[in-house]
């Protein structure tokens, strides 16, 4: 499990066709890995990857099929920024919100623009994840912590301070750029406990319907 806090921006290396997918070699720049082990889970743009190599400032990761479809992982070339965390401790500070590393899918950078001293961001998410983001709700983009401001069908805005953008990698995003997406993880369980017993033979999403029958409305 992670925050959702950036603890550095690191870099791809090295992509490797390794049996099918990809093995991926990272700099993990001022992030020092010096009291983690082989096996630990390592969060790059959000998704949770198992270090099998580890020296005090880079790693290497395999990376499935599933994850490349997914994920933003799938343009990752050398020199790609990434952002990095390292997977929480009881002794860790939850300043952002409990992130599982399980990236939901992509969303597109449709505005990018200065407000104030900070930069707002408008993203569209794919259809089917929209009903899972609410207004000043969390959510994770690229693996940071955010807070949403509005949301408008699948089209959700953050604002994104001066830190964040200096210490992560949305400060080198443009318009049209694609981003992992991971909603938050109280929604998707939400919806699949206000099915109940009808869970088993059930695949479609929260409807009208549902949240009638669950006393919502």
């Amino acid at each position: 499990m992670f925050t959702g806090i950036i603890l550095a921006i690191g870099k791809i290396t090295g992509i490797e066709q390794k049996a099918g997918d990809v093995r991926l070699s990272v700099d993990s720049g001022k992030l020092s890995l010096a009291d983690a082990c082989l096996g630990d889970s390592i969060a790059v743009n959000g998704i949770c990857l198992t270090a099998v190599a580890l020296t005090e400032h880079s790693f290497v990761a395999d990376v499935s099929n599933e994850t490349l479809a997914r994920t933003n992982l799938k343009q990752a070339t050398i020199g790609t920024p990434v952002n990095l965390e390292l997977a929480l401790t009881p002794q860790t500070r939850l300043g952002g919100h409990i992130v599982s590393g399980h990236v939901d899918g992509l969303a597109t950078v449709l505005e990018k623009k200065p407000d104030g001293r900070s930069v707002h961001f408008k993203f569209r998410v794919p259809n089917e994840l929209a009903k899972y983001i609410a207004e000043k709700g969390s959510i994770c983009i690229n693996g940071i912590s955010l807070t949403v401001n509005t949301i408008d069908g699948a089209v959700f805005s953050v604002n994104i301070v001066p830190h964040t953008l200096k210490e992560t990698s949305l400060g080198f995003a443009e318009v049209n750029d694609k981003v992992n997406i991971e909603v938050d993880l109280l929604a998707r369980y939400m919806e699949r406990l206000m099915k109940g017993e009808a869970a088993e033979n059930c695949t479609s999403g929260v409807t009208e319907t549902l949240l009638k029958e669950s006393g919502f409305i």
